[in-house]
């Protein structure tokens, strides 16, 4: 097929060959001790290209040394300047916005303008924390009794674990460094085994933005539990910052437990899609075809549940069919793709699972879909209505490109089904009622809402979830304060030494 500018095979070698594949440990590229690699490949073909070193326990220690020397002097460092290396990494991310998207389309598969958009997405977060650094402060005031004064500051938490998912590599590594570094803190980054080189070609790109020696470690590995566990259990480290699925998340919130590690959480979700009947269908559709299908599905934010009121429930079904039906499968790289293959086997049975059981339930299909022959691992949308109560699809994240339609009565009804669930990341609603909206608001057991839009994710935002999604929030005023801790000092009364001046006006 035709291939989009800057996506040759030539394009995709000369990327492949420039990004650095060792660990980053100290300020210096390196092999892990024991000299291990692992593949990593281009889920649209299955093929390996290219191979990083393999951490071993021995590795990620290294690496928390180097964070922990170094962390002295970039907290220490002037609230600008370290806002001024951000802005510089900003830059560098645009400016190379074509060879990073280019590099995520192969290691994870999503269309190329789907990367492209990524990049632009995950570099605002390196922009918006560079104006967050200068902007951290505490506050000053006297104490209820009137007999001292109260002074608040923030300073950072300490040296952090940072562990990225595979689903967003650039945006999600540019979530958490970015405030990390903002507030003072030194990192340990370990990106996900299947998509770490564009996590690579960022930390090349953070260095050279001026991101001093030891201050941004990258360590692969395929055995992250073995690297992660005696990280999280060393006393040195003071946070650890996770996205990824509950169940892992579950995991290492009990090893972090032990030593009452600080925590952020961003896990899994289960997003409710509500339609209600006096919605603007075209843009519910329009909402769902992003909501749904962006990244092929494969976000923590894809709407999973789709309930519509059983009045307007045929008619939206009707035009998300005929949407649906345009969408073309293919590798992110070929011109007019808009779902790429999912990244692996795993991803392809789950769906296969997922459809299969809903169907045994009643569910009626209105696209086949399902399994692309040929190499990769490939979904072809499916889209499923009237889907039964009880169907695994309705209490698990689908990650994958199947809409599931349900339908409800009422409002009541559209809440409690909505809230249904142990997750509680986002909501999605349309509908032309303020009021109803209101309620919505304050009814949807839900971290964030999308009120008559398909994406809700913005640098500028704090995102986050509630229930079993998470604890704390990326992005935003709120995303620093993760990466900061409060210290209070109490002074006597300045004005109680009969020395000092009478007035206090």
């Amino acid at each position: 097929m035709t291939r989009l500018p800057g996506a040759s095979p030539d394009d995709v070698r000369r990327v492949l060959d420039a990004v650095p594949t060792g660990l980053l440990v100290g300020g210096r590229w390196q092999p892990a001790e024991s000299g291990a690699t692992f593949d990593v490949r281009d889920p649209a073909t299955g093929d390996v290209v290219a191979q990083v070193a393999d951490a071993g326990p021995a590795d990620g220690l290294r690496a928390l040394d180097a964070a922990v020397e170094a962390g002295p002097a970039w907290a220490a460092t002037a609230p600008r300047e370290r806002a001024d290396v951000l802005r510089r990494a900003f830059d560098l991310v645009i400016e190379h916005a074509d060879d990073l998207a280019l590099l995520m389309t192969v290691e994870m598969g999503k269309p190329l303008a789907e990367s492209r958009g990524e990049v632009t997405y995950g570099a605002e977060f390196l922009r918006w924390f560079s104006e967050e650094a200068v902007r951290v402060a505490g506050r000053y005031g006297t104490n209820p009794e009137g007999t001292g004064r109260t002074l608040t500051l923030q300073r950072p938490v300490g040296p952090c674990l940072l562990v990225t998912p595979w689903n967003f590599p650039l945006a999600m590594a540019t979530r958490k460094i970015a405030p990390a570094l903002a507030a003072g803190c030194t990192v340990v980054v370990k990106p996900a085994d299947l998509t770490p080189l564009t996590t690579l070609a960022l930390a090349a790109l953070l260095e050279q933005a001026g991101v001093p020696a030891g201050v941004v470690s990258v360590v692969t590995t395929s055995r992250a539990g073995d690297v992660c566990e005696p990280l999280i259990r060393d006393p040195r480290l003071r946070k650890l910052s996770f996205t990824g699925s509950t169940p892992v998340g579950s995991t290492l919130l009990a090893q972090a437990s032990e030593r009452v590690l600080r925590t952020s959480m961003e896990l899994g979700g289960n997003a409710p899609f509500l339609v209600f009947d006096d919605a603007d269908l075209d843009a519910a559709v329009d909402g769902a075809m992003q909501a749904k299908f962006r990244n092929v599905g494969q976000a923590c934010t894809a709407a999973n549940r789709f309930l519509v009121h059983d009045a307007v429930a045929d008619e939206f079904v009707r035009r998300v069919v005929g949407r649906v039906r345009e969408a073309r499968v293919g590798s992110g790289l070929d011109e007019g793709t808009t779902i790429g293959p999912l990244i692996d086997e795993r991803a392809v049975d789950k769906a296969r699972d997922l459809v299969r059981d809903a169907v045994e339930r009643g569910a009626t299909v209105e696209v086949e879909g399902g399994e692309v022959d040929g190499p990769g691992t490939y979904w072809a949308p499916t889209v499923l209505s009237d889907v039964q109560p009880g169907s695994e699809i309705l209490r698990t994240e689908v990650f994958g490109p199947v809409l599931a339609v349900s339908t409800f009565r009422d409002e009541a009804e559209a809440v409690r089904l909505a809230n249904d669930t142990e997750y509680g990341l986002v909501s999605y609603a349309y509908t032309r009622d303020l009021a109803r909206a209101q309620r919505l608001a304050e009814t949807l057991e839900t971290g964030m809402l999308g009120l008559d839009v398909g994406v809700v994710s913005n640098a500028g935002a704090p995102f986050g979830g509630v229930k079993a999604s998470g604890l704390g929030r990326e992005g935003g005023a709120e995303g620093i304060h993760e990466y900061l801790e409060t210290v209070y000092l109490m002074t006597p009364d300045p004005f109680a030494d009969a020395s000092a001046p009478a007035a206090r006006s």
